[in-house]
């Protein structure tokens, strides 16, 4: 029995009617949240709240069922529903005025067992503990939706109900909120259904959005198209619509398959519109047109969907523009102004439009175009987080805002700044946020050394100053000229390609990532070559930084799949090598869903540099040198089990498409039969264990082949895996319907 309860769908409503006197305010309702997060909109009176109240038991069902887990629910006390796990976030938050938020939270806190304590709230929202001893009604709107939703997770709820999260909240709240949700969407052991009007949040937070009118759900909608189409929105919750709107073509026949609405192309603006920028009153008048588009917002590309229970694939800012192309113009105006404006100058006289935006973590004001206060708004805690005495916290926290808020700018052309290692260091993780093609530039100090910190997996350019950036003098001018001359030229290059780049773009191949190692180059190149004339193929080198980058063009959605068949840099992860890859390798794959055909490419390697480099716990152990700079060591039995566990755990997070290849004839050119690293046993411990760990689904498979890795069959079987997974792609099973 309770088995089946964990299969059942987290939320399913069938036929739900609920009268207030003789309205009939909701009409045959029908509703199924299996997992993750789902969103219901619709205008102000439609039934979203009276729907919330009918779940949780707080207005009196007249007819249908409510099921939570496969459990009724249906007219059972609200204490009860709240006791089986469903947890209740109200419109307008209902908190205590007198009591503390330490109080609210230890009085919701220990009704269910699980992984939600105080201490985890406190963890999860700082601004909350800072805050802990001030009464409900001392707090302003944000924190008090915190307390509401912390008071609700608390719980520890199977099933989490959110009505109106972000009303009345300012934006720099709501994109918190967006956040929050979005993680909470990941947590496997709650689902989370949200009635939102602000069509911004609802479209970036779920795969599918229900469109509630007249007290019934009309549609169930891609929220990728609702976002993408303005017309859709004004039709389906625009001012003045009272009718009955058009049939519903989004939701299947009785019986039939649902199919998921293809997304529209997206190749402008994507403007988000609110019916009712303001909370409206029984004796208020239609909004004006005027004020709907002045309070609309654009949304970012950066705010990832769910797509079921992982993220979907994200598009690149550079493809969303509001308003025409600007350079920003970036750094510590508190102590480069004098360089920074110079450079900002430059650009302008070349015809482009510039954003001055500072950076500084003094707290001084300074004249620009972004004020560092405004940027420091984006940070999860707000400016105190940013204007510490602390300086190198203070650093972190603008980088962390900064990066917030330049992900929420959609017209960006170019970026560049100019400083030393603090500066840099405050820009660079938000340049790193941009899509792969937009021109980076910073001119530093520290640019003559090692960059790899700064640049990371990004297209970042970095040119040395010579001279400190510390005012203007002849050398400093003309460095600071050509980066400036540079940057414009990027870009101006970029916008005027722009048009038929897109032409060919859209006429051209999808892209697809490979890794590549040097012992696994004959097997890149055979897959490859069979690929060319269907796909755009981009080797990586896997390197630490290679793996990297392939996931970044794929979190930002610049490729179609990935053939990640050299996944060596898991080795130096987990035993010191040089070229290790980060604890999020394959999370990319996870959040977007996209085809995935991978394999165990040179996992009998760890690399390390010249031998004299070599730790000391190795010594005695099994090496080849590469050349006199790398040295290779043939990994064991215990580190090939280590390693199998380690990729099997996340080849279960994937739901997308998968395929993993294990090449019975060796993992790379070395480790074939009278080869230095051949080694049967160490190879069998990590497929063995791959297949422990692995929960084999019709769309997760391993496949054992008799083959070496660089054999032509093992590339063929690749090819055509990934071939059969391409064409697949489309037939994904709906989340909610």
């Amino acid at each position: 029995m309770n088995e089946a309860r964990r299969s059942a769908a987290a939320l399913e409503v069938r036929g739900l009617d609920v009268y207030y006197g003789h309205s009939h305010a909701l009409q045959g309702v029908d509703l199924t949240l299996e997992s993750g997060v789902f969103s219901v909109v619709g205008r102000n009176g439609m039934g979203k709240t009276t729907l919330c109240k009918a779940i949780m038991g707080l207005v009196t069902v007249s007819g249908g069922s409510i099921r939570v887990r496969g459990e009724d629910v249906t007219r059972r006390p609200p204490a009860q529903i709240a006791r089986l796990g469903v947890g209740y976030v109200p419109q307008g938050r209902r908190l205590w005025r007198s009591l503390s938020v330490d109080e609210h939270l230890r009085l919701a806190g220990g009704m269910r067992p699980g992984a939600w304590t105080v201490e985890r709230i406190y963890d999860t929202f700082p601004r909350l503990a800072e805050r802990k001893d001030h009464g409900g009604g001392q707090l302003s709107g944000g924190e008090q939706q915190m307390l509401a939703i912390s008071r609700a997770l608390l719980t520890n709820p199977h099933l989490l109900i959110m009505d109106e999260p972000t009303e009345g909240l300012a934006p720099v709240i709501v994109a918190q909120v967006e956040e929050m949700l979005l993680r909470l969407g990941e947590d496997e052991d709650m689902s989370v259904l949200v009635i939102e009007q602000n069509i911004g949040v609802a479209t970036a937070i779920s795969r599918n959005v229900a469109i509630m009118v007249n007290g019934r759900i009309n549609r169930i909608i891609d929220s990728a198209r609702l976002a993408a189409d303005r017309d859709l929105q004004q039709r389906l919750l625009g001012v003045g619509l009272h009718a009955e709107l058009e049939p519903d073509l989004d939701v299947a026949e009785a019986g039939a398959e649902a199919k998921p609405a293809p997304a529209p192309r997206r190749d402008g603006p994507i403007r988000i519109y609110v019916s009712n920028p303001t909370i409206p009153t029984r004796w208020s008048q239609p909004v004006p047109i005027a004020r709907i588009e002045a309070a609309a917002r654009t949304l970012s590309t950066q705010v990832a969907r769910l797509d079921e229970t992982a993220r979907r694939k994200r598009e690149p800012v550079a493809a969303q523009t509001a308003g025409p192309p600007v350079v920003l113009v970036v750094g510590t105006l508190d102590t480069k102004g004098v360089e920074l404006r110079y450079i900002r100058d430059i650009i302008a006289e070349s015809g482009l439009r510039t954003r001055l935006v500072d950076v500084s973590t003094s707290g001084r004001h300074s004249s620009c175009d972004v004020s560092a206060q405004e940027i420091a708004l984006n940070h999860g805690r707000g400016g105190p987080a940013v204007f510490g005495s602390d300086r190198g916290a203070a650093v972190t926290a603008m980088a962390d805002a900064f990066a917030s808020w330049l992900r929420r700018q959609g017209n960006v052309a170019g970026v560049i700044s100019a400083g030393g290692s603090g500066a840099a260091s405050l820009v660079a993780p938000g340049m790193r946020a941009l899509p792969v093609g937009v021109p980076k530039l910073i001119i530093s100090s520290v640019a003559s050394g090692d960059v790899g910190p700064y640049v990371g997996p990004a297209d970042i350019t970095m040119m040395y100053s010579v001279t400190d950036v510390q005012g203007l003098n002849s050398i400093s001018r003309a460095v600071l000229a050509n980066g400036a001359n540079a940057l414009a030229g990027m870009v101006r290059a970029r916008l005027e390609g722009r048009e038929a780049k897109e032409r060919a773009v859209g006429a051209g191949l999808p892209s697809v990532g490979i890794t590549m190692f040097g012992v696994t180059t004959p097997a890149v190149q055979k897959i490859a070559a069979d690929l060319r004339d269907d796909f755009e193929c981009l080797v990586f080198h896997a390197t630490g930084v290679g793996g990297r980058s392939m996931e970044k063009l794929v979190e930002s959605g610049q490729l179609a799949g990935a053939i990640d068949l050299t996944t060596t840099e898991v080795c130096d992860l987990l035993m010191g090598g040089v070229f290790p890859a980060t604890e999020d390798r394959f999370g990319a794959i996870i959040r977007t869903r996209i085809p995935y055909v991978g394999s165990v490419g040179a996992l009998d390697m760890v690399n390390f540099g010249a031998p004299e480099t070599i730790p000391e716990r190795y010594r005695g152990r099994k090496f080849h040198v590469h050349n006199p700079q790398v040295t290779l060591m043939r990994t064991t039995v215990e580190e090939n089990e280590r390693m199998g566990r380690w990729i099997g755990e996340r080849l279960n997070q994937m739901d997308g498409p998968v395929r993993f290849f294990l090449p019975e004839g060796g993992v790379s050119a070395l480790d074939a039969r009278g080869q230095p690293f051949w080694d049967p046993d160490a190879d069998a411990a990590l497929f063995r264990t791959l297949e422990r760990t692995v929960r084999q689904t019709g769309n997760r498979q391993l496949i054992r082949t008799p083959k070496n890795i660089n054999d032509p069959d093992f590339a063929a079987a690749i090819v055509s895996a990934f071939r059969t997974l391409f064409g697949r792609t489309a037939t994904r099973r709906r989340q909610a319907r």
